[in-house]
């Protein structure tokens, strides 16, 4: 696991950037796994910049993101659809069937869930996953007690995720209580993961990861157990914390 320091968010965004638009250009054929929430936006700002002026393409890349909301489709201006196409992909020329995203209004969740999973493995898998951490030290919304073997599947938001999300709806009670997501061994089996952390709040969740034992209690903590993590986060987030990297 590797840890690279960056000074604030400013920096930890265009790390992230280069990181990917390096891997990207390595390989055009590449299939990413995205994510969404604040910490991302940065990122996925200097993405956009960067295709603007250097004309970096995606044309050939494939993407899957790592969750969505049930009960908001596509079209909901809180859907993580939604999130993708305003801060990433309306600005790329990522072609619209080479981005995935599971259906939050399936008529069959389970279903959903089974074919997601189908769809990854169709691509090959992911060669690198863009992860952020939650507070509580999920992952995904893989949330605390879920079992590390876990594929795509329905998850209930514990009450501090949701209360965590409720900023980007106009009343927490809007919060759907349900999230598709993929599960902690579909994470664990992408190739590479990067894991973005950012700021004062995210210090001791940061911190628990790096010294904890791996164990469900933590879902972020299985992380130890892949071969190639590295892990971007700013001074605040890693404040007092030792970092080998």
């Amino acid at each position: 696991m590797r840890v690279i320091e960056a000074e604030d968010y400013q920096e930890l965004s265009n790390l992230a950037a280069d990181y990917f638009i390096n891997k990207i250009k390595e390989n055009p054929e590449i299939t990413l796994g995205l994510a969404t929430g604040g910490t991302p936006k940065g990122t996925y700002k200097k993405m956009v910049e960067d295709h603007a002026k250097h004309g970096t393409s995606y044309r050939r890349v494939t993407t899957f993101n790592l969750d969505e909301y049930v009960g908001l489709g596509s079209d909901h201006p809180n859907s993580y659809h939604q999130f993708m196409e305003t801060h990433l992909f309306k600005d790329i020329d990522l072609p619209s069937t080479q981005k995935h995203l599971p259906n939050g209004i399936a008529l069959d969740i389970n279903k959903e869930c089974i074919e997601y999973e189908q769809a990854i493995e169709r691509s090959g898998g992911i060669d690198v996953q863009l992860l952020g951490l939650g507070s509580n030290g999920h992952i995904g919304f893989n949330e605390p007690g879920t079992a590390f073997e876990t594929r795509t599947h329905v998850v209930e938001l514990a009450p501090s995720t949701r209360q965590a999300n409720a900023r980007f709806f106009n009343h927490a009670d809007e919060v759907p209580q349900r999230a598709i997501t993929m599960g902690i061994s579909t994470i664990m089996q992408s190739k590479e993961i990067v894991l973005l952390v950012s700021g004062e709040s995210k210090h001791h969740a940061l911190k628990e990861l790096l010294i904890r034992q791996s164990d469900e209690g933590f879902p972020a903590s299985v992380l130890t157990k892949h071969p190639h993590v590295t892990i971007i986060a700013d001074r605040s987030a890693l404040s007092g914390i030792p970092v080998n990297g």
